[in-house]
């Protein structure tokens, strides 16, 4: 995808959620830095500081931890349409304890938490876009721990299929698995009963 046609995705992303006029966009445009990822690349290692949203236009990045034993710890799947950062790091400024990868080749729209406030300011639209979108991943949030507490592996693994279609034939089995708090062997007994 030509960055100029990721403009234009992400306009049609905000527009189904808020009133946008050309100039407000076309302004709003100056604040965004077109990036590209290649596949395993990283978008933010775990002690750096976030410094930017970045909102998906073409490929999937995963956020993730790692604990003491090195183990991997899937939080969230960003394909397009989809913002991710580490939002903790983003409005404390301590070190990430996440990391951003592409699991696909990826271009994505950067907008720097330094502007964040400026654009507030200038265009209260888009203080009404990041509440809402912080409201809903707030309730997804809520949800997933919900879920990790009294859902089965089977429960789980449907719920994914729901809220991220298309995913499971775009990402490895193993980070599914990551993602669910399963391992890969209860993933593969679960996919093998539907």
């Amino acid at each position: 995808m030509e960055f100029l046609a990721a403009y234009h995705f992400l306009r049609a992303h905000l527009q189904t959620r808020v009133p946008l006029t050309d100039d407000c966009f076309a302004d709003f445009q100056q604040y965004l830095r077109p990036f590209t990822l290649g596949k395993r690349q990283h978008l933010l290692l775990a002690g750096e500081p976030c410094t930017h949203l970045a909102f998906v236009t073409q490929g999937c990045l995963r956020c993730y931890s790692l604990n003491m034993q090195g183990q991997e710890h899937t939080l969230q799947f960003a394909p397009e349409d989809w913002w991710v950062s580490d939002m903790y790091s983003l409005l404390t400024q301590q070190p990430s304890s996440l990391n951003i990868d592409a699991l696909e080749d990826a271009q994505l729209l950067l907008l720097a938490q330094a502007d964040m406030e400026t654009i507030y300011a200038r265009f209260p639209v888009f203080e009404r876009y990041f509440r809402l979108l912080m409201q809903s991943r707030y309730v997804a949030l809520q949800e997933r721990v919900n879920a990790s507490l009294s859902q089965t592996a089977s429960e789980k693994y449907q719920d994914f299929l729901r809220k991220y279609p298309g995913i499971a034939q775009r990402v490895p089995q193993h980070l599914i698995a990551s993602y669910l708090g399963i391992t890969p062997e209860s993933l593969s007994r679960v996919r093998r009963q539907l």
